[in-house]
């Protein structure tokens, strides 16, 4: 994918927000459930506990709530919301309206489902919407995949959670924070990870992490191309939170060390869309995101969808 084009209007993210639910799984816990052990667990994919409960419009709210408070402003003034989902509460409609009249937003409102790249899928749509005249747009990552997951498989029960984050963007004058961003997808590979419409979600994890670490280095790599900028340039990096194995994989072909990505899963478990923005929103509530910081943002999910962009935090 391109670099943003000079001349383009800019955006930069001015608030942020999280939710979780009150209800935690420990892996203690799931001994209880079926054969397993914290130790496998933690082993295979880094996680210790996971949140589960509520619904998507539900937590969507409180994470977009905090957001519009985190930024300052009154949200009769946003004009669009895009909700990152792949557990809508409804078939028909989509979430995001009823979000959006819960929120006291008087605009247009949509749902995406690119599975975990969510987030970052809509996060460059907002970009283009200001890109084209809107001023400022809140984008929600969510997902309630407790609802959808099998609790006596072991190979998924250990990994899938709910929870939520949100961002605002405004419009700047200028160029503003996105230097280059990919988004990609391989239908032929959605064979490995998929949920039918009232089942549960099916995973052949073995082709899932070879394909995951692959499709996440090649975004990675083009949007960074894009933004012409390396591995070097970047001040930290947010993965999605999907097995840490993946994330160290795909890290470690890329270049970045322990100390620069950004990892929450050992709390939160594998919430698909609400993975980046939960790791975004804990290095900046860290301090570990600073104005004129290179950030990227990459993830791979069901699809098989992968997407990553480029921010300098602040804009230029």
């Amino acid at each position: 994918m391109p670099a943003v084009p000079a001349g383009a209007r800019g955006a930069v993210i001015t608030g942020w927000g999280t939710a979780l639910p009150e209800k935690i799984l420990t892996n203690k816990d799931l001994e209880a459930m079926f054969d397993t052990d914290d130790a496998w667990i933690r082993d295979r994919t880094g996680i210790a506990q996971r949140h589960v409960g509520g619904t998507t419009t539900d937590l969507s709210v409180e994470a977009g709530r905090r957001a519009i408070e985190k930024a300052g402003i009154d949200p009769s003034t946003i004009d669009g919301l895009i909700l990152a989902t792949t557990t809508p509460d409804r078939v028909v409609p989509a979430s995001a309206p009823g979000v959006a009249n819960l929120l006291g937003l008087s605009c247009g409102a949509f749902d995406v489902n690119a599975a975990c790249s969510g987030f970052t899928y809509g996060l460059v749509a907002a970009h283009g919407l200001i890109a084209m005249g809107s001023k400022r747009l809140l984008v929600i990552g969510t997902d309630t995949l407790a609802r959808i997951t099998d609790w006596t498989d072991r190979n998924t029960a250990i990994l899938f959670a709910d929870g939520s984050g949100a961002v605002v963007l405004d419009a700047v004058d200028g160029p503003g924070q996105m230097m280059g961003w990919d988004l990609d997808a391989d239908g032929s590979a959605e064979r490995f990870l998929y949920t039918e419409i009232g089942g549960f979600i099916q995973m052949e994890g073995k082709e899932v992490f070879r394909r995951a670490v692959r499709i996440m280095v090649d975004s990675a790599t083009k949007s960074m191309v894009a933004a012409g900028v390396t591995a070097d340039d970047i001040a930290i990096v947010v993965p999605h939170q999907a097995n840490i194995r993946i994330i160290d994989a795909a890290c470690e072909r890329l270049g970045f060390p322990e100390e620069r990505r950004s990892t929450v899963l050992h709390d939160t478990g594998n919430t698909s869309s609400a993975s980046i923005p939960l790791a975004l929103a804990a290095a900046l509530d860290a301090d570990r995101i600073h104005d004129g910081d290179i950030v990227l943002l990459v993830g791979f999910g069901a699809g098989m969808t992968a997407a990553s962009v480029v921010l300098r935090w602040g804009g230029a």
